[in-house]
């Protein structure tokens, strides 16, 4: 979810981390001023301003992904210089990211239990833009290098960039709210990155080894992306009912769930992957 819904007072942790915006005391202008503003606080640009304990919880979530997904690739790791570049990628892309939500955000109005607003929002402006950047970047990066040479790379490439631009966004987050923040994204914010970069890059891992539906397959990972993506956001970010909220944030780990097979396919699929293990 985007970072520009920061409210100055939120009621629980919870939300905090989740949806700061949705508390039903809280009127749309507060929400916008507050997001249009954002660019202009001293904690966008004052990153070592916070405490080296509260860096650690807002840095280590993602760093600790990066490194599950480092040991996953078994058969052929890629060098470190190349994950860090990735990584570096992601979080350059957050602050274009918020410029771009900063001009699409207000124009789509009072969101106050509007389902058709609370998705246009979700569907058109939130999970986009985040999402084409971030394939932007895998794209342009990653993707071209000789070292991206099996499916499973696109996977760890793109894990990589979405922990960058997650760990951007936690530390802008823990400025504001503090600590209970930075423990609650850990198991909410941080594993819809992972979710969102694996169904990337799964089809960008396919899209290297068939140019023929390159096109086709790059296309088709975006598509999911934002979909689940938009999905996510409309479910934190609705005002009826926090249950809702909540599911929002457990369908992620359901989600997760299914990219295991995701992982197997790319793995099983691996020309580094041994004779004896094929065989088997």
């Amino acid at each position: 979810m985007s970072i520009i819904f920061l409210e100055k007072r939120p009621k629980t942790p919870t939300f905090k981390a989740i949806a700061p915006l949705i508390d039903k005391k809280c009127t749309n202008n507060a929400v916008f001023d507050s997001f249009l503003g954002l660019l202009h606080t001293p904690s966008i640009y004052n990153f070592f301003s916070v405490s080296p304990n509260l860096l650690i919880l807002a840095v280590l979530p993602g760093l600790l992904v990066c490194w599950i997904i480092y040991r996953a690739d078994k058969y052929e790791r890629e060098p470190l210089w190349a994950l860090i570049m990735c990584f570096g990628l992601g979080a350059a892309i957050t602050l274009p990211a918020i410029w771009v939500e900063r001009m699409l955000i207000p124009r789509v109005g009072d969101i106050e239990k509007d389902p058709v607003l609370t998705a246009l929002l979700a569907f058109g402006a939130i999970a986009p833009v985040e999402e084409i950047l971030k394939w932007a970047a895998l794209l342009l990066g990653a993707y071209i290098w000789r070292f991206f040479n099996e499916p499973f790379d696109g996977i760890v490439y793109a894990v990589m960039i979405a922990m960058g631009f997650a760990t951007v966004e936690n530390i802008f987050y823990l400025d504001v709210f503090g600590q209970d923040t930075a423990l609650i994204r850990a198991f909410t914010a941080v594993p819809a990155h992972l979710v969102f970069a694996i169904s990337v890059g799964y089809y960008v891992g396919l899209a290297k080894f068939n140019p023929s539906q390159s096109k086709h397959l790059l296309l088709r990972g975006l598509i999911v992306a934002i979909l689940i993506h938009g999905m996510y956001d409309f479910l934190v970010l609705q005002n009826w009912t926090r249950w809702l909220s909540s599911l929002g944030a457990l369908s992620i780990y359901l989600c997760l769930y299914f990219c295991g097979s995701l992982f197997r396919e790319h793995l099983d699929c691996s020309p580094f992957r041994p004779r004896k293990e094929v065989q088997a």
